[in-house]
């Protein structure tokens, strides 16, 4: 579908892409990798067509579409947010449009002219166009995409100006599953999405029909989506088969093997190096040293690629706190007449390890900002514990970092200990070294302050930790290094965070902030989830039950059975001209539903067969069918479940 063709770029004489070559098929889901500035955004805008490059080139087929969504800087306004989403199908806008003229240009032509019949063959095929792309369905897929990614049913109206970024950022995001481009190029899809919102998105993206190129420092969200990683290293760009955990063990063994190439193609270089050498004087063996000397020019020389730095680092060992760190009650905190937390009761106690969840807006910054008490509140009580030191990491560090500090005061300013050789040992821990450590706050980037913030809670002691987002911006090598920290950490910590694996393995309980409270939840997060699906499903399973055993409504609206038979059956004929569309189009799924589970039947025997795999074309033929049959079957239930609701409204 795309490929990339020998795609070099070069800065001063720093090489962000050399040679780069790979290619993506119809169906790929693919896995963006590299450390911070390695080149991954650039390569995504490369792609879409926003960024130039020195040579090589991109091949595209003509039918190939192509969607974007950067990290930030999207903003929609002067529309309501139905009306702006609905953009998404300017195709749609385009066809009626086009019908719409053509409507009024057979008005005015003479029916049997040439043009005439031209237009009206024309007509046709856009109204075929229109029906296959099922226009009664947009305001549902519109809704559904929309409440998937936190949004609810009153902001349908509501402008877009009043949207802050992170749900400008859903917007776009929205905007673009709708349009299905042939290719989804995400740059960190999930920055801006609560723990619901990124697992609905997991699953749409997993049902997806086109192709995925994500960016994401988020390794579960990448283990379930991808099946081939793209490595960003150093100017190389490697391809690798796999999601995420399968990569760092390919790369590890890929490096490994590298390596030992390298020594043996070395020793070698050194043996024919050492003939050369000794017999580069003697006649009797020019002949001889002259074809070395060439051979050696022609050599393709294997190349060793340099370990990256990592931040490695351990919090110091904190004083001792008593049993009960902090607790609220009966917390009450407004913006304005913006009632962001409400009687929130909480007590931490020593040693929890807590992980904080809710849907954007509900208030988990706010609540952090005031138990580590850089925030105020109105009502209630904020108690702090008998020897509790509170170190705080806020989300955005742009505006909690003094720009004009360099970042050696800005460590130097909090220590209460040390002398400028442990200080600049820290900073060294977190790849500042040398005259690094000079420069202003201003010009650093998101990941650099981002360190410079996990530096400071380095210098100053503190037996709860309260962590607002802390691995935004970082690669998923140095959030190994963080949890890894964390781990070991024998104190209490707080951390407000929507990457899963993260907090899956370091956190005991779970913490979830709602509008109307709080309420405390044993387990990780991974078991908080479970447990809020198994609720779901247990309330739509009481609501069917509830509504199985309640009389059937009636078939006419309210007065119906008062009319005069004629009536009646005027009203019972017009009902079934408006159902029998809806029905018939429902059997034909129902159909095409049987006849799909009914060969994925047969494929699933003959793959039981031990003799299956040794005809290899036709297994993979088989297993490539069997694929795609159960995204058509999972199609399938969508419609299923949609015409169904249809059919009951018009009943």
């Amino acid at each position: 579908m795309i490929t990339l063709r020998n795609i070099t770029l070069q800065y001063g004489e720093r090489y962000l892409f050399r040679d780069a070559t790979a290619s993506i098929g119809s169906k790929d889901r693919i896995g963006l990798v590299g450390a911070n500035g390695a080149g991954k955004t650039t390569l995504l805008k490369i792609i879409a067509g926003g960024e130039p490059y020195d040579s090589g080139g991109i091949d595209k087929a003509n039918y190939v579409s192509i969607g974007y969504l950067p990290q930030d800087g999207i903003a929609a306004h002067g529309k309501t947010l139905f009306d702006e989403v609905h953009t998404a199908f300017s195709n749609v806008i385009e066809l009626k449009q086009k019908i719409e003229d053509a409507n009024a240009r057979l008005n005015e032509l003479e029916t049997a002219s040439e043009e005439f019949a031209e237009t009206l063959e024309l007509l046709g095929e856009w109204e075929i166009q229109l029906e296959d792309l099922d226009v009664a369905r947009i305001p549902s897929r519109i809704e559904s995409i929309l409440l998937g990614l936190g949004f609810r049913s009153s902001d349908m109206k509501r402008m877009t100006d009043e949207f802050s970024g992170g749900w400008q950022m859903r917007i776009a995001l929205a905007k673009l599953l709708l349009a299905q481009p042939s290719l989804l190029l995400l740059d960190e899809p999930t920055n801006h999405l609560d723990v619901e919102s990124q697992a609905w998105l997991e699953d749409f993206l997993r049902r997806y029909h086109g192709s995925l190129l994500v960016v994401s420092h988020d390794r579960a969200f990448l283990d379930s989506l991808i099946t081939r990683t793209f490595e960003v290293y150093q100017g190389a760009l490697t391809v690798y088969t796999g999601n995420y955990s399968k990569y760092e063990v390919q790369s590890v063994e890929r490096r490994a093997q590298l390596e030992k190439a390298y020594l043996k193609q070395q020793r070698e270089l050194a043996k024919t190096q050492q003939f050369i050498d000794r017999f580069r004087a003697k006649a009797t063996k020019a002949k001889q040293v002259q074809s070395r000397i060439k051979a050696l020019g022609k050599v393709d020389r294997i190349e060793i690629e340099q370990e990256a730095d990592q931040v490695a680092f351990s919090f110091p060992e904190p004083p001792r706190s008593g049993q009960n760190v902090i607790e609220v009650k009966n917390l009450r905190k407004s913006y304005g007449d913006l009632q962001v937390i409400h009687s929130a009761n909480i007590r931490i106690e020593r040693g929890d390890k807590i992980a904080v969840v809710g849907v954007n807006g509900a208030g988990k910054t706010t609540l952090a900002k005031v138990l580590a008490g850089v925030e105020s509140f109105q009502d209630g009580e904020r108690i702090v514990g008998g020897n509790t030191s509170i170190s705080y990491f806020a989300q955005h560090q742009a505006d909690e970092l003094d720009p004009e500090l360099d970042i050696f005061e800005t460590i130097e300013r909090v220590a209460e200990v040390g002398n400028n050789t442990s200080l600049r040992t820290i900073l060294g821990s977190f790849l500042f070294q040398g005259d690094d450590v000079f420069k202003k706050v201003k010009v650093l980037s998101g990941g650099e302050r981002n360190r410079v913030a996990l530096a400071k809670m380095l210098v100053q002691p503190a037996n709860f930790l309260i962590l607002d987002e802390p691995t935004n911006h970082l690669d998923i090598r140095s959030q190994d290094v963080l949890r890894g920290a964390l781990e070991k950490f024998p104190g209490t910590f707080l951390i407000v965070s929507h990457n899963r694996d993260f907090l899956d393995s370091i956190v005991s309980k779970v913490l979830e902030v709602r509008k109307d409270g709080l309420s405390l939840h044993p387990g990780n997060v991974s078991d908080y989830l479970a447990r809020m699906e198994a609720q779901r499903k247990n309330s739509v399973h009481v609501a069917r039950n509830a509504g199985a055993s309640a009389p059937p409504p009636s078939k006419f609206p309210t007065g119906t059975n008062s009319l005069n038979p004629k009536e009646q059956r005027r009203l019972r004929a017009l009902q079934q001209a408006k159902l029998k569309p809806l029905t018939d189009k429902l059997k034909r799924v129902e159909t095409e539903i049987a006849r799909l589970e009914s060969q994925q039947s047969e494929y699933e025997s003959l793959m039981s067969d031990p003799d299956f795999y040794k005809d290899a074309n036709k297994s993979q033929e088989i297993l490539t069918t069997y694929d795609s049959n159960k995204r058509k079957i999972e199609a399938a239930y969508e419609d299923w479940s949609d015409l169904s609701d249809q059919v009951a409204a018009a009943e």
